[in-house]
């Protein structure tokens, strides 16, 4: 792929080009020259668009699609197509399909069903076969296949000495342990947060509790055993100090957070709306402050759709019977800015992926292009014409954003919306 990009204004802190406005040609797939003004002498197709900007790829630590076993919410091949349109040219794979991803063979057969896409497919394997929280899974066999960690997705391991061996074990090869911090004895039959708002609305809570509990001893475990431990989806006020002192103490430790749960309060619930049934549930705006500034001192590694499409039929119910979860790759960006304005949303999106594959990349000539184009003042109602998910359960269905991407050039190739 031989491309000329023109008078994008690059966003990259680590770069001398921060914020200044260059043409990049790209060829063979390698930045070979990032100036003023190149003329396209070799007659080059050109990427000339309205305000552009560009960075480094976008990544997304918590992803789920749907294939093998639900392909009805969303296959991997429009799946990828959905994370390419949205601007992210990473993502880490969840294993929440059917039967679990758990095996050097599944691992094998996702990377199989990505490997002609722009988007790079991380797959994360199940902790626990099929993610039922008793026995191990395959680790080390799913790690030589190509896993970059290993997650029951949105299932708390209750048992404390599994979780224990699982961070042993995987230190002796640097596997990443992720644990959905919820104590399920607590949270009990709960399906929103635990708060007034339940209380008035008559439907049963999830204590804050919950997973700070889950929290504070998965922190004690990863002390004891010195593992790589990941904390996915955090939503509370006291997880964020729970994970200062932890990190502030040495510990190997990084956590995530929902862009949902950055926005929303529990306060949008009144209309017992399912797309507003996550998990972690939607918290208080005193827990939201404290996520967000978490985030900007880096407490919180980074943030996550925690992108979940869930069919029609299994949203459109009661409150209490719908299933958690909301898509949000395509509402990541515009949400971000309205929280943290454009160049600290590129920070947070081009954040996080060392922790799951150890590279780096950096904005120059010699580095292989993968790069994100996007227009950060683009205002519009996010509703189904932004959707190319195959499930429409978006959170942001109708809220007001700013910031759209154009898509994406990695892989030898490049894709516009």
């Amino acid at each position: 792929m031989n491309i000329l990009v023109k008078s994008a204004t690059i966003l990259d802190s680590n770069s001398q080009f921060h914020n200044t406005t260059q043409d990049i040609l790209i060829e063979n797939g390698v930045i070979t020259s990032i100036e003023k003004s190149i003329n396209n002498t070799n007659n080059y197709e050109e990427i000339n668009l309205k305000n552009l900007h560009v960075s480094q790829g976008w990544f997304d630590s918590s992803v789920s699609f749907g294939e093998p076993g639900y392909e009805e919410r969303e296959t991997i091949e429009n799946g990828l197509k959905t994370a390419a349109s949205s601007g992210f040219t990473s993502i880490a794979l969840n294993p929440n399909t059917h039967p679990v991803i758990a095996s050097n063979a599944d691992i094998t057969y996702i990377k199989a069903k990505s490997v002609s896409s722009l988007v790079e497919l991380l797959p994360i394997g199940a902790l626990t076969v099929k993610s039922k929280g008793e026995d191990l899974a395959e680790l080390y066999d799913m790690h030589t296949a190509g896993a970059v960690a290993f997650y029951d997705y949105k299932k708390a391991i209750s048992n404390p000495n599994l979780v224990k061996i699982a961070l042993q074990y995987a230190s002796n090869f640097g596997g990443l342990v992720c644990s959905f911090p919820q104590e399920q004895k607590i949270a009990g039959l709960g399906v929103v947060n635990e708060n007034i708002n339940s209380t008035k609305l008559g439907l049963k809570g999830i204590p804050a509790l919950a997973e700070e509990l889950h929290v504070a001893r998965d922190l004690f475990l990863q002390e004891y055993t010195g593992g790589k431990l990941h904390i996915p989806t955090i939503s509370t006020k006291k997880s964020v100090e729970l994970i200062k002192t932890a990190k502030t103490n040495g510990l190997d430790v990084t956590c995530s957070v929902a862009i949902h749960n950055l926005y929303f309060s529990d306060d949008v619930l009144n209309g017992f709306d399912t797309k507003y049934k996550v998990l972690p549930p939607l918290r208080t705006q005193q827990d939201i402050n404290a996520l967000i500034e978490a985030v900007k001192d880096g407490t919180i590694d980074m943030v996550t759709t925690d992108h979940m499409p869930i069919d029609i039929e299994q949203k459109k119910i009661e409150f209490d019977h719908a299933e958690y979860g909301t898509i949000g790759l395509e509402s990541a960006f515009g949400a971000l800015q309205s929280i943290f304005g454009t160049e600290k949303t590129i920070e947070l999106l081009t954040k996080g992926k060392s922790r799951f594959t150890a590279t780096k990349t950096t904005f120059k000539v010699g580095e292989i292009a993968n790069l994100t184009l996007f227009n950060p003042s683009k205002s519009y109602t996010f509703g189904k014409i932004d959707i190319i998910s195959t499930s429409k359960n978006a959170i942001f269905e109708n809220e007001t954003l700013t910031g759209k991407a154009y898509g994406i050039i990695a892989n030898n190739n490049f894709y516009l919306n």
